[in-house]
């Protein structure tokens, strides 16, 4: 569902937690958050499933736990997993909902950020589609800026981060293809830059093994 950048401001989360703009597939992942809770985090993934392989019903059958597994043989692995993210971003910019932002997602697993442990708690979590091991699709990033703004809007959201940072050496993704300068200028195109806070300096990849600047 790819829109012009001329109707960001019709993107929003009603009441609820949910995105009017998203296709709704309701995952049973997912429970309530803990009391005075504040949702602060927005924390980007990357997912692909099988491994590499774009398109098709996995992701979703994941996290609806209805994945076939014997589908591939990748998916044996994936059998004890309950998971789920609140949203996937297809890579034709197709926002999918499988959580209301207002409960609390299982994606992050172990993790700490700015020293508060448990991020599922207190974050929203966005799968993007792809790898640690290619660029990610032009239409993906003005998608994940209009959610990001929606998000803005409802929740009081500081910081964005990905989940190699919050949970590093365990995880790697959305890794070094994934292009946060691009991110921060497409949402600069929508809303004030300054409203959150990205990952900052000259970190190490988790996935590529080397440094890069991540603006």
């Amino acid at each position: 569902m790819p829109t012009s950048s001329s109707d960001a401001g019709a993107w929003f989360i009603d009441g609820d937690g949910w995105c009017n703009m998203a296709r709704r597939e309701v995952s049973p992942n997912c429970d309530e958050r803990p009391d005075g809770c504040v949702t602060d985090l927005l924390v980007v993934h990357n997912i692909s499933l099988p491994p590499g392989v774009f398109g098709g019903p996995y992701i979703a059958d994941l996290f609806c736990n209805r994945l076939d597994y014997e589908a591939d043989p990748y998916f044996d692995q994936l059998r004890p997993l309950r998971v789920s993210a609140h949203f996937l971003i297809r890579r034709d910019g197709e926002v999918v909902q499988f959580v209301s932002a207002n409960r609390r997602a299982w994606h992050a697993g172990v993790s700490v950020f700015d020293g508060r442990e448990r991020c599922n708690d207190f974050s929203i979590g966005i799968e993007v589609e792809g790898t640690d091991h290619e660029p990610f699709a032009e239409a993906q990033y003005p998608a994940l800026a209009r959610l990001t703004a929606a998000l803005r809007e409802r929740y009081a959201l500081t910081d964005v981060a990905g989940h190699e940072h919050i949970a590093p050496v365990r995880k790697t993704d959305p890794g070094p293809f994934f292009d946060w300068g691009r991110y921060r200028n497409e949402l600069a195109k929508i809303i004030d830059g300054a409203q959150l806070r990205f990952p900052a300096g000259l970190v190490k990849s988790q996935a590529a093994g080397t440094e890069k600047f991540e603006k």
